[in-house]
């Protein structure tokens, strides 16, 4: 087994960490054994950067798994940061990546090289038995890879903006997520391969984006943009059904079922991520295993990058109480949540917390009402046109962009095919904690359509922010109003004095999501368009989850 000698790290990366503000000083100097050969579970070379504390004395180990290779943000972030603050900290590219031999798989071979790499930790004179886990997005399906089978040295872990299902990333509703899942092709593929070539192809799907996303059929139309197939884009297309054979094995949420160690979860309020890590809470809650939720007002991208200082905050304060025996910086209660709205921070003991769900109704001149309308036979309410010739656009909200989380909608909601339903000035605020949903009664002349629904804050400049949302596809009906509900995930937002509630309701939101094409072809391969009405009916209302007390 090659090793490389020790040495500080390199200075571009000791530049990355000098430029990051608002952390803590560093406790130690930090020196770096870059390219380790790791043997994986087929026996593949892992490559593995090694960085630690120059100091005497024993040190726990923090495991790190990348498929976006070992350099930046990873190297000064994680293993210049950590290792300053007393841990040694393993810095790994999957298998396939970064230089890393095999071939890498979306979701196959991350528990077996787990511990595989756990077992050669085992053998080197540094590690002291005490071993955490860390990392975001992809960084965190691999932590609940190991913690399938958790081996005796894994005290604590640490998922930021991490999912379990990577079924559930592609196909978070019924439609495919396409832009995300064209943004993370492009990391998956390049990101390994340093800087340039990730730039040079992010730049190349931007110049593409609006022509691939437009073109039919999707199966084919992406290709272009990213240079070539990716096998794992083909096969999410191909199989949107979470229990075909070709997903067998990529949830790995079980893990949270029976698991013990603790763990610390952080996630956005618009993270693309924020659903599976509140189910991910649930379930650890579920088996009594020790956790803590962290929700800030970021999305995917952002968490690492204005949010870093509370999120290295919150990782370090974890760590150091499970690997160190320092529980000082914990804090008391097990949730903390930013409040959107009032952007402030509030402790809570538990996710969600209590609320009573209140209904707004919808109205036919386009109020929301908290009265019922007379009556329970379903009634004509609005109507509107989709066209996927001249899809809904999307605006904002959980995307892999930096058009992503609260955007302005006014333009959006001009649109004729976007209805929306709007309260009075609200005389005292509202506090929104939790699942939002809402409860349609709809029909289509075609039975081939999607609907997409929208919370958003209005201020008294009339400026619509989005708030959170969700969509459903809609099955064939036989004309008869059908009751479908659509979830619009999690949020904590306080809709001040003045404002007002609004919901919007349209057919889409390209090309954050491929559009329903009209025609019940596969959406893959779909090759014609064929537009829809989509018309509402009473009794449809909006259901929140509203905190009497303030928070």
């Amino acid at each position: 087994m090659r090793r490389s000698p020790a040495r500080k790290p390199p200075l571009r990366t000791r530049a990355m960490r000098r430029s990051l503000r608002g952390l803590p000083a560093g406790l130690h100097d930090v020196a770096h054994e870059p390219g380790l050969v790791v043997p994986a579970a087929d026996g593949s070379p892992l490559l593995t950067d090694h960085y630690f504390p120059v100091a005497d004395g024993d040190f726990p180990t923090l495991l790190i798994r990348s498929p976006y290779g070992r350099g930046f943000p990873w190297a000064p972030m994680y293993g210049m940061l950590f290792a300053e603050q007393g841990f040694h900290v393993v810095l790994q590219s999957c298998r396939g990546t970064g230089g890393s031999g095999g071939e890498f798989h979306l979701w196959r071979n991350e528990p077996a090289d787990g511990q595989a790499t756990v077992a050669w930790l085992r053998r080197q004179p540094w590690f002291s038995g005490v071993l955490g886990t860390i990392g975001p997005s992809y960084l965190g399906y691999v932590q609940w890879a190991l913690a399938l089978d958790p081996p005796p040295e894994l005290r604590a872990m640490v998922i930021q903006v991490g999912m379990h299902d990577p079924h559930r990333f592609f196909h978070p509703t019924d439609a495919f997520s396409l832009e995300n899942a064209l943004v993370v092709a492009v990391g998956l593929t390049r990101h390994h391969l340093g800087i340039p070539a990730f730039l040079r192809s992010a730049l190349r799907l931007h110049r593409h984006l609006g022509k691939v996303t437009r073109t039919l059929p999707l199966a084919e139309s992406y290709v272009p943009a990213l240079g070539g197939r990716v096998p794992f884009l083909d096969g999410a297309m191909a199989h949107p059904d979470p229990q075909d054979p070709y997903w067998d094995g990529a949830d790995i949420g079980a893990a949270a079922d029976t698991l013990t160690v603790p763990t610390s979860l952080i996630t956005g309020l618009h993270d693309v991520h924020l659903g599976q890590t509140l189910r991910q809470y649930g379930r650890l809650r579920r088996a009594g295993c020790e956790t803590a939720l962290l929700v800030g007002p970021w999305t995917h991208n952002s968490a690492l990058q204005q949010g870093w200082p509370e999120v290295f905050a919150e990782s370090l304060a974890w760590l150091r109480a499970h690997l160190c025996d320092d529980r000082s910086g914990l804090r008391r209660t097990r949730v903390r949540v930013h409040m959107g709205g009032r952007q402030t921070w509030h402790d809570l003991p538990d996710w969600p917390p209590a609320t009573t769900g209140h209904r707004r109704y919808l109205g036919s001149d386009g109020t929301l009402d908290s009265r019922a309308p007379e009556g329970t036979t379903p009634t004509p309410l609005l109507s509107f046109r989709y066209d996927p010739a001249d899809p809904t656009p999307s605006v904002g909200g959980p995307l892999l962009s930096n058009k992503a989380g609260p955007q302005d909608n006014s333009a959006l909601e001009a649109r004729d095919d976007v209805l929306t339903f709007t309260t009075e000035p609200l005389a005292a605020p509202v506090r929104v904690l939790g699942a939002v949903r809402v409860e349609l009664r709809v029909t289509t002349d075609t039975g081939h359509a999607d609907v997409f629904a929208r919370l958003c804050d209005v201020d008294e400049r009339n400026r619509s922010v989005n708030v959170c949302d969700g969509l459903r596809r809609l099955q064939p009906d036989d004309g008869t109003p059908a009751a479908v509900t659509v979830p619009l995930g999690s949020t904590a937002h306080c809709f001040p004095a003045g404002h007002r509630i609004r919901l919007q309701i349209s057919g889409g939101a390209h090309p954050r999501f491929a559009r329903n094409t009209g025609t019940g072809e596969p959406s893959a391969t779909a090759t014609r368009l064929a537009p829809a009405v989509v018309s509402l009916h009473h009794p449809s209302v909006l259901v929140l989850p509203t905190a009497e007390a303030p928070v």
